[in-house]
């Protein structure tokens, strides 16, 4: 709403937008680095959730219509964009401490000690990339600052990763500079965290863990390369949680390291590997970033078929981790959760004859909750108005979930089986399985494929 605001006024058009008080600080923020200062916003004051249906009309009549005439007879200056630095203008001279202290003070650092960019450790990150320098990648709201090989380089050097990483920094960022990821979004209330998925020889070449704690910080490529990603949300697009700032996230959590897929164990049960799920080829090196906004809590399956493996993920991962969720994303129609299963458990799976399909469409039909449940959830998380057979009418949703208009009626908690995504990864000793719940169309699943420099194999031999 601010960003249409901000263009409005830009544009000349006269504009108001309303706000809870939690946001309008990060709307203000966000005008600003689209370039309208001091824009209107009418502060509703307070959390609307939590209001009376009494009170709500009380704080619109007496307080927010007189706000929203305030706001349409102000107006607005345009805001000046502060002059920052050239890529490679010399920012600071000084000892290590001192050199910190500067990047925190600015808000360049999570708060956590970052490798000082200088001109030569970044020329030796570029070198493992054919493309220049100066190449622009996309431009990420909501500071609306270009995404170029560049600052990817200096990023990555801050973030501890190895100059052998860049051709995959790279692809991460094109990722999420694709319009359909929606960078812009990442600053919202659910304060989810980017994932990215990693597949292809890479994985081996480069040394990430595909095995026992993938995802546990300790082995610098999936650590360093998943703190790169935070790391660079925070100094290209601008989201940054000190006040004022676009980042909301209201409790959220902190940086994933990359999941890295085990494709040798993929390869023996007779699967094919994540990224030709994703349209591509066996064997192409391949980064998917997608959001999450929850991650399940271990779940361990026994038994030698596939369906008492699966009854139990259904059951721990779907119903009991992922279905709170349902509502609020068939709102916004889209939902992407993702299943890592543990080798031996997908193993077994496999070995009962079951495809990556099967399974999802096993989990699409047997992970049900009751309508009028989830609808509650989705009221009190925004959408007060929110309904399954509206947006069944609408032509959103599959019919699926509306076959009745009974509120203890059992419906998908998945929106579509072909968007659940499968990944094989973790220890292969133990037969534990964890889900990542995705944020509807925030974040949505991005894939793109890693090019690598001419010179590959000979540069990491």
């Amino acid at each position: 709403m601010v960003r249409a605001s901000a263009v409005a006024e830009r544009a000349g058009v006269r504009s108001v937008s309303i706000a809870a008080s939690g946001f309008v600080q990060q709307g203000r923020a966000v005008a600003k680095a689209l370039g309208a200062e001091n824009i209107a916003i009418a502060e509703y004051p307070g959390v609307i959730m939590l209001d009376s249906k009494e009170e709500l009309r009380r704080k619109v009549e007496e307080v927010l219509v007189d706000r929203v005439v305030n706001g349409l007879t102000t107006s607005v200056a345009d805001a000046a964009r502060p002059v920052e630095p050239g890529p490679r203008d010399i920012v600071f001279k000084g000892a290590l401490p001192e050199v910190l202290e500067l990047f925190y003070k600015n808000m360049w650092t999570e708060g956590l000690p970052i490798v000082p960019p200088t001109l030569d450790l970044i020329e030796k990150f570029l070198r493992f990339t054919d493309r220049s320098p100066d190449e622009v990648l996309g431009v990420l709201l909501p500071e609306n600052r270009q995404a170029t090989i560049w600052n990817v380089a200096v990023n990555g050097v801050m973030a501890g990763c190895r100059p052998e990483y860049m051709p995959v920094l790279i692809a991460v960022v094109e990722a999420i500079a694709d319009p359909e990821f929606r960078i812009e979004d990442a600053g919202s209330t659910p304060g989810w965290e980017p994932l990215i998925i990693l597949s292809g020889p890479i994985i081996k070449q480069l040394d990430f863990n595909s095995g026992s704690g993938v995802m546990r910080v300790g082995r610098q490529a999936n650590t360093s390369v998943g703190r790169f990603l935070r790391l660079y949300m925070r100094n290209i697009p601008g989201l940054r949680i000190a006040p004022g700032a676009t980042d909301k996230g209201s409790i959220a959590y902190t940086f994933n390291v990359v999941l890295a897929e085990n494709e040798d164990a993929v390869a023996e049960m007779g699967w094919l590997p994540f990224s030709v799920d994703r349209g591509f080829k066996a064997g192409d090196n391949v980064v998917t970033v997608q959001s999450c906004i929850n991650i399940s809590p271990p779940c361990y399956s026994g038994g030698s078929t596939a369906e008492e493996h699966l009854k139990t993920i259904a059951e721990i991962i779907g119903q009991r981790s992922m279905a709170f969720w349902t509502a609020f994303a068939a709102h916004y129609t889209k939902h992407s959760p993702l299943f890592v299963l543990g080798p031996s458990v997908a193993h077994v799976i496999a070995r009962d004859g079951w495809t990556k399909d099967a399974i999802r469409r096993y989990l699409y039909d047997n992970v049900k909750a009751q309508a009028g449940w989830l609808e509650d959830l989705a009221h009190q998380a925004g959408p007060s108005i929110f309904s399954f057979c509206k947006c069944v009418e609408e032509g959103t949703i599959s019919p699926d979930f509306c076959r009745s208009t009974d509120l203890n009626r059992l419906v998908p908690v998945f929106l579509k089986p072909e968007w659940i995504n499968i990944v094989v990864s973790g220890d292969p000793g133990r037969n534990q399985s964890k889900g990542y719940v995705q944020n509807q169309k925030q974040g949505w699943p991005v894939s793109k494929k890693i090019a690598l420099p001419r010179n590959w194999e000979r540069m990491i031999a």
